[in-house]
């Protein structure tokens, strides 16, 4: 790459990162093109992009968009690089990593910055784990709804057992 190229590929990644609702970087060493390209895929249907960068450059960027400097250390932006950016849910971006991941045992997260969080690898690992977020929702209602069914079941239980005895009152009469 030249000068004026690395220059203009910083500025169009300093926007990016700028515009990013979160970045998640990864080490992709060992991934195939096609297994880049099956991952790439599938982000793009969640509205993620994932491209690879040179660290020095992202490291440029990052500092010119004001990033946080926990995203910087030498021990993150070491080894090959890939950024994965979204607009969309950033869980399901990195739910979506982590089971490529687990399929391929080759790609490792390294650090991300989400709604403007920093977050490390072994964070990263339990988010890729959480249920999606219609799964989330769906625990939710029932946990606020649970209450309200006991309750239910309890009244009904009540109101059997009534039934029961005024039935074992009526067939004693009758005899």
């Amino acid at each position: 790459m030249k000068k004026q190229e690395k220059v203009a590929f910083v500025d169009n990644l300093t926007q990016e990162l700028k515009s990013s609702k979160s970045l998640v970087l990864i080490d992709f060493t060992g991934l195939t093109v096609k297994k880049q390209q099956e991952l790439q895929k599938r982000l793009k249907d969640i509205g993620s992009k994932m491209l690879v960068v040179k660290n020095t450059l992202f490291r440029r960027a990052s500092e010119t968009a004001k990033l946080t400097p926990q995203i910087l250390t030498d021990t993150i932006l070491s080894g090959q690089t890939a950024l994965v950016t979204t607009n969309a849910d950033p869980i399901t971006c990195v739910q979506i990593l982590g089971r490529f991941s687990k399929e391929l045992e080759l790609l490792n997260f390294k650090a991300a910055i989400i709604e403007d969080s920093f977050y490390d690898k072994e964070s990263l690992i339990k988010l890729s784990m959480l249920p999606g977020k219609n799964a989330l929702f769906g625990q939710l209602i029932n946990t606020l709804i649970a209450p309200s069914n006991e309750l239910a079941g309890t009244l009904n239980s009540n109101m059997q057992k009534l039934v029961y005895l005024l039935e074992q009152e009526r067939k004693r009469v009758k005899e």
